[in-house]
């Protein structure tokens, strides 16, 4: 189906080109072992304006396929520009965010093997955050490190690894912004994982486009949010489902939906 072959040939390579730098002045980068990997990781950090002004601690953002995060430059067909959004509304919060593996992208953003395209390493992928990063980040940085204050976001295979992490991780991951999630790659698990789930409590934020290649996204995004809906009570108000009229599935769509899902889920 069209769907999946633009996401596998889209996502998971990128080429860097002459342009120049466009991340802002609030971010910087560090490498880091990743022994549940077997390899080093990139990692990106956007700042707060004020952070080097004052003794305030952060909640954190954990974002994956950070290339397409902060800079053009690094980015397959555009970033999100998520410094220069939170920028704009002087955000309150840091964003770590972690380069994808570029042909081990699908392994480390995948729970469960798919019969056709393999994968699968998403146990070991949020290890490496959960037990290596995050101590990591919360000893470098002025972090509040409660579940409530964490986040993890992603888009297309990086929704789905950040809905499974909150259901893996539900005392390490309060919020969740899962954008275009690729539910179908491991859609039998997936769903059977959460209806197994007896109490989800995360604070969760769903979004796609209806035009996105394949009417599965829409019906799957709905069929989830039923899912979350029957673990709690909807006046609790922890989740929130847009779909985008014709929004399709590339950085267009996630870089003018990351400000509002940002807002809502802080």
């Amino acid at each position: 189906m069209k769907f999946i072959l633009a996401l596998l040939s889209i996502l998971f390579f990128w080429s860097s080109n002459a342009q120049q730098s466009t991340a802002s002045k609030q971010v910087s980068t560090f490498t880091i072992d990743a022994p549940q990997l077997k390899t080093t990781k990139k990692i990106w950090v956007y700042l707060p304006k004020n952070y080097s002004s004052s003794d305030k601690k952060f909640p954190v953002i954990y974002m994956h396929d950070a290339q397409n995060l902060f800079d053009a430059k690094t980015s397959y067909v555009g970033e999100w520009n998520i410094d220069e959004t939170l920028d704009s509304i002087s955000a309150q919060v840091i964003v770590i965010g972690i380069e994808h593996g570029g042909e081990k992208r699908m392994e480390e953003l995948t729970p469960f093997k798919h019969e056709k395209y393999g994968g699968g390493n998403a146990d070991n992928y949020l290890d490496f955050i959960v037990s290596t990063l995050k101590p990591y980040v919360d000893k470098k940085y002025r972090t509040k490190t409660n579940a409530f204050n964490t986040a993890l976001f992603g888009s297309s295979l990086g929704g789905l690894v950040s809905f499974y992490g909150a259901l893996k991780y539900p005392k390490v991951f309060g919020k969740v912004g899962c954008f275009s999630p690729a539910f179908w790659f491991n859609r039998k698990e997936i769903f059977e994982l959460m209806e197994k789930t007896e109490t989800f409590k995360t604070k969760v934020y769903l979004l796609c486009g209806d035009k996105e290649g394949d009417d599965d996204m829409v019906r799957d995004l709905n069929n989830m949010e039923s899912q979350v809906n029957s673990k709690r009570c909807y006046c609790k108000n922890l989740n929130k489902k847009i779909i985008v009229e014709g929004g399709q599935h590339n950085e267009k769509l996630w870089r003018e939906g990351f400000k509002k899902a940002y807002l809502w889920l802080f």
